[in-house]
């Protein structure tokens, strides 16, 4: 092997926006290697969607979007959407569903899209490097220098796609923003997103009982409201509603929870105590919830366990505003050990939304959740690094040796 090999563009990181940017680049006649440390390329795909991989959304759009520049990543969702990625996933014969709200998942397995993106870099060509462990990368003026285990790989482009700090189980590391820095670009602070919420230890033990339990909720706070299930577990909340509003949380932050959407508690509680007055609050609460959950809930609140008939309207309206109205006050999330993705990252000020590119450093590309951009749960982070990583493979430049 020659130790100083040349490329058209080198490719830091083989996952869904490194892969996906790779062979659409060497689709245009460009000479391109992808380089990663790990030992299997696409390893958050094989893990996505219980294996299933939630490849994109059928509404992505920019409203789904967190970033300290929301506009940023307008362009390049409009210029490769949901359907273009769809169609694909069509060409190359994977069948796929609709879970639930617009989620796309593949029927067989998430594996479907690491083959078809792989298949995708051998037929244009593009160099899937795994087991590379970088050492250092510099620029001399002109080229970019990857040094590596296995020689030095020089390239006038850079493309870095090698993700966040979420689940370092996979081998997510801080390299792509000390790298960024490297070059001078500032980094946004980052944290946890998409993650389960962890509760103090008295309001654990109890909620523990309920692990494996889901409700239906819309749980909110001043920025962000959603509608959907929300789980117990030994260790506190998750769930997608959890998941969702955990990216607009900060810690000590109390966030509420509606347990009975679609409801009117008040009125419902006072036309139980008509029809039922010998039914006690706790059973009462049964109409709505499982036994266990009633029961536990009753007493976190420390409701008495009257008859309909005894209870006032002030019990009842305090009731209701509680079941509305559930406050709670995490005691942090679980972090980086099981977050979907890392928010904050390169910021968008020193990069064009068009091209993906360094304005500090040319040649230098950011693309994927490395980049200040972060989608809800749900296909939106795929969007993204499909949409940022087709905005890349358009501008990179054709050299030649």
């Amino acid at each position: 092997m020659s130790p100083r090999q040349k490329f058209d563009v080198v490719i830091i990181g083989a996952g869904a926006a490194g892969l996906h940017c790779a062979w659409q680049a060497a689709a245009r006649g460009l000479q391109v290697l992808v380089v990663d440390h790990a030992k299997q390329a696409g390893k958050k795909i094989l893990i996505s969607g219980g294996g299933r991989c939630n490849f994109t959304n059928m509404y992505a759009s920019p409203e789904n979007y967190l970033s300290a520049n929301p506009h940023f990543c307008k362009s390049a969702l409009s210029r490769y959407t949901q359907w273009d990625f769809i169609a694909l996933v069509e060409k190359h014969g994977i069948a796929y569903h609709e879970k639930t709200l617009g989620q796309l998942f593949c029927d067989n397995s998430a594996k479907d899209i690491v083959r078809m993106l792989l298949d995708e870099c051998d037929q244009y060509g593009a160099q899937v490097k795994l087991r590379t462990a970088i050492q250092d990368v510099s620029h001399d003026g002109a080229v970019f220098n990857v040094s590596t285990e296995q020689g030095t790989f020089v390239a006038p482009q850079l493309v870095v796609a090698c993700g966040g700090l979420s689940m370092p189980k996979l081998g997510a590391t801080p390299f792509g923003y000390q790298l960024a820095e490297q070059f001078r670009h500032r980094i946004l602070p980052v944290r946890a997103g998409l993650v389960p919420f962890t509760l103090h230890d008295d309001t654990k033990q109890a909620f523990s009982e309920l692990s494996g339990l889901s409700l239906d909720v819309v749980a909110s706070n001043d920025r962000a409201s959603f509608k959907e299930a929300m789980l117990f577990t030994h260790r506190g909340l998750s769930g997608p509603s959890m998941l969702q509003l955990s990216s607009y949380w900060h810690p000590g932050e109390t966030f509420s929870v509606d347990l009975l959407p679609g409801h009117d508690a008040m009125q419902e509680l006072q036309q139980l105590r008509q029809q039922k007055p010998k039914q006690s609050l706790h059973t009462a609460l049964q109409s709505w919830f499982p036994k266990r959950f009633a029961q536990l809930f009753a007493d976190q609140q420390q409701w008495p366990e009257r008859k309909l008939a005894d209870c006032s309207n002030a019990l009842l309206a305090e009731v209701a505003q509680q079941l509305h109205h559930w406050q709670v006050k995490p005691n942090g999330t679980e972090g980086y050990r099981t977050a979907e993705v890392t928010l904050g990252g390169v910021d968008t000020d020193d990069l064009s939304s068009k091209t993906m590119q360094s304005k500090l450093q040319p040649g230098l590309f950011f693309i994927g959740e490395v980049v200040d951009v972060t989608g809800w749960l749900g296909g939106y982070n795929f969007q993204w690094a499909w949409a940022s990583a087709h905005a890349c493979a358009e501008s990179l430049e054709f050299v030649g040796s």
